[in-house]
């Protein structure tokens, strides 16, 4: 064989070896294939923990840990590692883990070894071949010699986040269904997961998720970056089994037990107890940004805030100090916002619709009685199927790129109108930065509010209140008997607006109104 021939057969052997290794590449579309195949099936509930796992307290259930000498990749120079979570209380059914690397794909067996029990008891119960039931991703975000956790997936179709210095308080899930409709809600969940395993000096990561309910399956592609916010660029193809009455897109979960804006419950000493304090919607046909302060409601709440063109929505932690909350244990003040972006080709999916708020009674800090949500316009039908980009971002309030000037408190109190023997409520709305910033105390700044169907707003003004440097909107509004107090705020000069609109709800059970139940 000549020199010229066998060069041109060298190269010949290196593209047919390149085809090869593509062909055997694992990618998104092989989620995708998986999903549509699983939907032209009957739905089939993942086996169950054992009944003493899922019946172990929160304190007992805790008390396993994965050793974290036996992390994934501890042994290479990736700067991710991955940690297992054990199956077991709300941890109740198993997932299967993949890792992808340049040998192929290779599925994670499951070893009891890998954790620490409380005793010898229920160590020797655990079953040899349980699985997992999700994983944690770490990343040193503080020093290179410090693996922080910062990402985790686990239970049904939740993830939880958070930026760099912050503690992990509210989740993401990929999809909810029928949220706080009478019909019930139902759980879809996350069946297996694959992991591209990063090269050594990257910073991103790759994980593709396969999820499984009954009316609905979907293929998942999660490109993740943690950071000072942890960044995840999301694409999702969903396939129906049956028609979705209320179909929640990047649905968010959080906590708010009490604020600013309630009552402190009896025997709390905590000035505020939440993980979440707002939804912040941006429509980006209008422009207009709005605040809606969160409420645990007497009874179960459900709010739909219209969008001609989402921009962005999510749940904000805006209370930032230590002393907002009094709580070195749990510090709120550390807890992550969450804001949702939709991305992609003209936006598939995402134009008008509705912002979906369920907020849920709750007695205690332990309830995750808050969810938000996209509805789309579109009714989703039985056998169709949509696809969908987003990025998602965990960290501090200013995640979201929100120009104008924001709403930083909600106080509620009771007066008595003059000439009226009926109670009113006093609201009061702190505004804080944009174009806010730097005015003169006696600037022309003036307040637009207006109530919905049967308030009466007897009064409203604003003005600077130099000690704390925020403009106070103050509004005296009587609520309709037995009925929804709604509102709304703004503040603007010159015809201008300054601020983003705050938006307002109690129902008419509530202990500030005197009518608990």
């Amino acid at each position: 064989m000549t020199g010229s021939r066998l060069i041109v057969f060298l190269s010949s052997c290196a593209i047919l070896a390149a085809f090869a290794g593509q062909a055997q590449a694992f990618e998104f579309k092989d989620v995708v294939d998986k999903a549509k195949a699983l939907a032209g099936e009957g739905y089939e509930p993942p086996t169950k923990a054992p009944d003493f796992l899922i019946n172990l307290g929160y304190s007992d259930y805790q008390s396993i840990r994965f050793k974290p000498e036996q992390s994934l990749w501890r042994s290479g120079k990736s700067r991710f590692q991955v940690m297992m979570i054990p199956q077991g209380s709300f941890y109740s059914h198993a997932v299967k883990l993949n890792v992808i690397d340049s040998e192929g794909v290779h599925a994670i067996s499951f070893d009891k070894a890998q954790f620490d029990y409380p005793n010898p008891e229920l160590a020797k119960r655990i079953p040899a071949d349980l699985g997992y039931a999700g994983f944690k991703l770490t990343y040193p975000l503080s020093d290179k010699g410090t693996q922080n956790q910062f990402l985790v997936f686990g239970g049904a179709s939740y993830f939880r986040g958070v930026g760099a210095g912050q503690n992990f308080g509210l989740s993401g899930r990929g999809v909810a269904v029928d949220t706080g409709l009478p019909s019930g809600e139902e759980f879809p969940a996350f069946t297996e997961f694959w992991m591209e395993r990063p090269k050594a000096d990257s910073d991103v990561m790759v994980v593709y998720g396969l999820l499984d309910g009954p009316s609905l399956t979907g293929a998942y592609r999660f490109e993740i970056q943690p950071g000072k916010s942890t960044k995840m660029d999301v694409t999702a193809k969903l396939f129906f089994r049956d028609d979705i009455e209320q179909l929640g897109q990047a649905p968010l979960t959080s906590m708010f037990f009490y604020g600013d804006n309630t009552l402190r419950p009896r025997g709390e000493w905590r000035p505020q107890v939440h993980d979440s304090n707002g939804l912040l919607i941006n429509d980006g046909k209008t422009g207009e940004w709005l605040w809606r302060p969160l409420v645990n409601p007497a009874d179960l709440q459900l709010s739909y805030h219209h969008v001609e063109e989402l921009d962005g929505f999510g749940l904000m932690q805006r209370d930032r100090q230590f002393s907002d909350f009094q709580d070195n244990e749990a510090r709120y003040d550390q807890r992550p916002s969450m804001w949702v972006k939709p991305a992609g080709k003209n936006r598939e999916g995402w134009g008008k619709g509705e912002v979906v708020l369920v907020e849920i009674p709750s007695g205690a800090e332990s309830n995750d009685n808050i969810v938000a949500f996209f509805k789309p316009a579109a009714k989703v039908q039985a056998g169709e199927s949509r696809r969908l980009q987003y990025s998602v971002a965990f960290g501090e309030p200013d995640i979201t790129a929100q120009p104008n000037a924001r709403a930083v408190r909600t106080f509620v109190g009771t007066e008595t109108a003059k000439g009226d023997s009926a109670e009113v409520l006093r609201l009061i709305v702190d505004f804080k930065g944009g174009d806010l910033s730097g005015l003169h105390p006696d600037a022309a700044v003036v307040s637009q509010v207006g109530g919905g169907e049967g308030v009466e707003v007897i009064e409203h003004f604003v003005e600077y209140i130099e000690a704390t440097d925020v403009w106070r909107l103050s509004i005296l509004a009587k609520p309709p008997s037995e009925k929804l107090l709604t509102l709304r705020g703004i503040l603007s000069m010159d015809g201008k607006a300054m601020t983003e609109t705050w938006t307002y709800l109690l129902g008419p059970k509530t202990d500030l109104r005197g009518n608990s139940q």
